[in-house]
């Protein structure tokens, strides 16, 4: 039977968005996810935040919580609620359980989260948060859809779910697996920088193929609240048609938007403290989520100075008091555009080491907040990499000026991720970018939606699979896999026997390919 409709699902560190695409109409659209914004208190929007809170049995009256597709409350609250109410008590509060997947010191399935919290019973693991995540968006689209007088049938339908283009195959697999386990069946897995890419080509229309040429290389550069991923896409010509594939794929970097806002709150308290007021840990979490509030108004407002900042005390007098200071332009620009995107030279890298021999266990977060330097060190491996293979040269040798230097250059930039809703952000990494190349301007695709972009190019994806039409970007294993073979020989005491790789799926290597190993 053929899909009737394609479902793009973003299963965002910080947000997750769903987009729907009715193959029969072409009516693409983003699905308003039902949630919690307080007891008793349910609305719809359009980012669902990827958080969850573990309520205790005793702090919400029954049925406070309930939504509207069950008849009794949850046991942990997903969403916007969950994120607001969570911050006020982080020991309940799960964030970031995406990250957790690919974190290869702990066990995905084991019951460990919310992390160092106090509490004995009732902790998830970041396989069951994905679920639940999950479960949650796939009844509020079902929710959402029979409300409009469209009832869906998952079976009828092509699902997509993407995925940081970094994530490993385990971490591929679990997400899959979580999304089984929430009733959502077999989805498709797609990288969110490519479904990024999917959503400008359908936002562009036919301009797209006058945006670029054969020779070009696209890096596409994501930054969301929690994430910082980069993939390189070729442009080559075949036959009269334009193809595409990806040539590299960075690191999972755990740095993004989230880190600028505590950056931004950490200078202000230190603001505060200097003019003898002080706040607690509780008001300094309200500083953190004002900051971005600030944050994103002054760079969205480039009128204006500065943005005020109000800090609440949870006195219960009427007296109680309210903290208040300013956040200024200069400061902004101080701690986001020259903190963590400075102008930095193309040879310098991200610092690999910590300051002290031993780390205790948690998210494996970048140590070097300067983003400017880790785009820097993928661009570097990204020049070793194609100079490494003749089939990834071959898609660049129209364009040999891109392997001459220290690092693979890029003719164009497409932008996603919240982080680059800020002009003066997507300004600097583009000054940054002709900054390594003697000035050489580095220009930026046209057309821009960094929140639902991933969740509407996971739709149009989903719809070229169902249809057989559309554009595809080849994309094969962006690693090559080896196993170990110990040479057989006689045993010496004090001498270990070598060990040779055999190369069992070479980087590229497509999804339903053969391989013979002779």
């Amino acid at each position: 039977m053929s899909a009737r409709f394609s479902l793009g699902i973003d299963l965002g560190t910080s947000n997750s968005v769903v987009a729907v695409e009715d193959l029969e109409t072409g009516r693409t659209a983003i699905v308003e996810i039902t949630q919690l914004l307080g007891p008793n208190q349910i609305g719809e929007k359009p980012l669902l935040p990827s958080a969850l809170y573990i309520p205790h049995p005793d702090e919400f009256p029954e049925n406070a919580l309930r939504l509207p597709w069950s008849k009794a409350a949850p046991e942990t609250i997903v969403g916007q609620f969950a994120r607001d109410h969570g911050a006020l008590i982080p020991d309940r509060l799960i964030t970031s359980a995406k990250s957790w997947l690919s974190n290869l010191h702990i066990d995905p399935k084991k019951p460990v989260l919310p992390w160092k919290s106090d509490i004995k019973q009732s902790k998830l693991s970041a396989f069951e948060c994905s679920r639940r995540i999950l479960e949650h968006m796939k009844e509020g689209v079902l929710y959402a859809e029979n409300a409009q007088g469209r009832p869906l049938k998952l079976a009828e339908g092509q699902i997509v779910l993407t995925v940081p283009a970094s994530f490993d195959e385990v971490a591929r697999n679990l997400t899959a697996e979580a999304a089984e386990a929430a009733g959502l069946g077999k989805v498709v897995l797609l990288e969110e920088p490519q479904a990024a890419f999917y959503a400008w080509t359908a936002q562009a229309g036919g301009d797209w193929r006058r945006q670029v040429s054969p020779g070009d290389i696209i890096l596409v550069c994501d930054v969301g609240g929690g994430t910082a991923d980069f993939i390189l896409i070729a442009i080559n010509e075949k036959d009269g048609n334009l193809e595409l594939e990806r040539i590299s794929v960075g690191e999972h970097i755990l740095l993004g938007g989230d880190n600028m806002d505590l950056a931004l709150a950490y200078t202000l308290q230190a603001k505060l403290e200097a003019t003898g007021k002080s706040i607690d840990s509780w008001q300094f979490l309200a500083l953190t989520h004002a900051a971005s509030n600030a944050k994103e108004k002054l760079f969205n407002e480039t009128s204006l100075k500065d943005a005020p900042i109000a800090v609440p005390s949870r006195g219960s007098s009427l007296l109680a008091k309210t903290v208040s200071t300013k956040l200024d332009r200069a400061t902004l620009e101080q701690v986001v555009l020259e903190g963590f995107f400075p102008l930095t030279k193309v040879t310098d890298l991200p610092q690999e080491f910590r300051s002290t021999g031993l780390q205790e266990f948690g998210l494996p977060y970048a140590p070097d907040p300067v983003i400017s330097k880790h785009l820097a060190r993928f661009l570097t491996r990204s020049l070793m990499n194609v100079k490494a293979s003749e089939a990834l040269a071959a898609l660049v040798a129209s364009r040999p000026e891109a392997l001459q230097g220290q690092y693979l250059k890029p003719t164009a930039v497409l932008f996603n991720g919240g982080v680059f809703k800020a002009v003066p952000i997507r300004t600097r990494v583009l000054d940054l970018l002709a900054s390594w190349d003697n000035g050489t301007p580095v220009r930026e695709l046209a057309g821009f939606q960094p929140d639902l972009a991933v969740a509407k190019g996971g739709a149009l994806y989903g719809r070229n699979r169902a249809t057989g039409h559309g554009i595809r970007i080849k994309a094969g294993t962006a690693r090559s896999y080896y196993v170990g073979l110990e040479s057989s020989m006689p045993a010496i005491p004090g001498f270990k026997p070598p060990i040779k790789a055999l190369c069992v799926v070479p980087q590229g290597m497509e999804e339903g390919s053969e391989l013979l190993i002779d």
